[in-house]
């Protein structure tokens, strides 16, 4: 075997464990807009405006308003977390990080 595969076997086992390291990192963290749609986009719309049967229904806030972007993400993820009015609570349904990769992803609503 010469030097240059030995380098070449070496590159690509090093490509592969950064693949899988991101690759998990995603999972550990969780997908801000899959997890959204999965589990608040019924009541709170794809677009965060709560433009939907339930939302109305419920009188949920627009996620993209200024009454809810002005918060603070402790307070965002505190509201995920634990509930806040009608909302239920989320603690048994989404990881820590997966809240606050919602909540990063309610960021972006504002923005749209």
């Amino acid at each position: 075997m010469s030097h240059g595969s030995g380098v070449v076997r070496w590159s690509a086992y090093f490509v592969c464990a950064v693949v899988l390291l991101i690759v998990g990192a995603s999972r550990a963290y969780g997908d801000g807009a899959s997890d959204y749609k999965a589990k608040c986009a019924s009541c709170h719309a794809a677009d965060g405006s709560g433009d939907t049967p339930a939302g109305k229904m419920m009188k949920v806030v627009d996620l993209r308003s200024a009454e809810v972007q002005k918060m603070t993400d402790a307070q965002q993820i505190d509201a995920t977390t634990n509930g806040k009015g009608k909302m239920p609570a989320y603690k048994d349904k989404l990881s820590a990080d997966q809240i606050k990769a919602v909540v990063a992803y309610i960021r972006t609503l504002a923005k749209k």
